[in-house]
């Protein structure tokens, strides 16, 4: 029995065309039980699909036009509140998922999903995280399993050498230590004010055949995304966030994940922005066949 069969909701809300074999697949994950400042996240993958469908998503520089491609959404995965049966379902899904080399975006929820998701792709798939915060944390509210410890648990089960972080700019003297003794890369708020983000990006995934992206919307300023679980003044702009989404270009993102949207909190334009990486991703990845 398949996985998708005894875990997903089947509720789909993408609109897609239903013609021709899909281009990615799609799956949200309600889940928010270890946040820590503004709890909703659980309700994000709703209000991106709601904005996916209502933005325009022709990309007249890539001549590529999402309006007649199949998108598969599989709906959502069964609520929990256990952090461990989260992380074990989702390492199920997201495997099953992976072995057909189609795109795949998950939809979150907060940032303890990509846990479960990025080890479920291959090892040498590279890591690009966009996140105000570190989360390197040992612990947080006593808890090893939380949004802000999930990248220490990625880094001790299979080590630092495939991650880059880019954009972090509150975290903690614990969380300075772990990322200087693992020689994490990163590239800093400040480079990418000094417009050194998309080269660096671009050198950096240039050395891996197959990417996974996971992007936390609170690396943008909460001027351009107020609608986010932990929002962190003095962030970039949505035009210096784009700019280093298009270093992707000719690259293979096999994983994305879009976390921390809270809809409570929002007035529209951190769903549009959630909505936009998936259809920029999306469009990159056509225009390489």
């Amino acid at each position: 029995m398949s996985f998708l069969e005894f875990y997903m909701d089947k509720n789909p809300l993408i609109i897609s065309s239903d013609e021709g074999d899909p281009v990615a697949s799609v799956f949200g994950v309600p889940f928010d039980s270890t946040h820590s400042y503004k709890p909703g996240c659980r309700f994000g993958p709703e209000a991106i699909r709601d904005a996916f469908n209502n933005i325009e998503i022709f990309h007249p520089d890539l001549q590529i036009d999402l309006e007649g491609v199949n998108i598969e959404d599989l709906g959502n995965t069964k609520h929990t509140v256990v952090a461990s049966e989260l992380i074990d379902m989702l390492r199920k899904i997201t495997r099953e998922l992976a072995e057909k080399n189609r795109q795949l975006f998950i939809l979150g929820g907060e940032h303890l999903i990509t846990y479960g998701t990025y080890l479920s792709f291959p090892k040498d798939t590279g890591y690009v995280v966009f996140d105000a915060h570190y989360d390197l944390r040992d612990e947080y509210a006593d808890s090893k399993l939380s949004h802000a410890s999930y990248l220490r648990r990625i880094v001790e089960e299979r080590g630092s050498d495939n991650i880059l972080h880019i954009g972090a700019r509150a975290f903690v003297k614990e969380e300075l230590a772990f990322l200087k003794e693992n020689k994490i890369k990163t590239i800093s708020d400040k480079e990418i004010r000094q417009g050194k983000g998309p080269q660096i990006l671009k050198d950096h995934v240039s050395t891996f055949d197959k990417l996974y992206a996971s992007f936390d919307l609170d690396v943008l300023d909460p001027a351009f995304a107020p609608g986010v679980g932990n929002p962190e003044a003095c962030g970039i702009t949505s035009r210096e966030f784009f700019d280093m989404i298009y270093s992707f270009e000719n690259k293979k993102v096999t994983g994305i994940d879009i976390v921390e949207l809270n809809p409570t909190y929002d007035n529209g334009s951190t769903a549009s922005l959630a909505a936009k990486i998936i259809s920029t991703l999306m469009a990159l990845n056509l225009a390489q066949n």
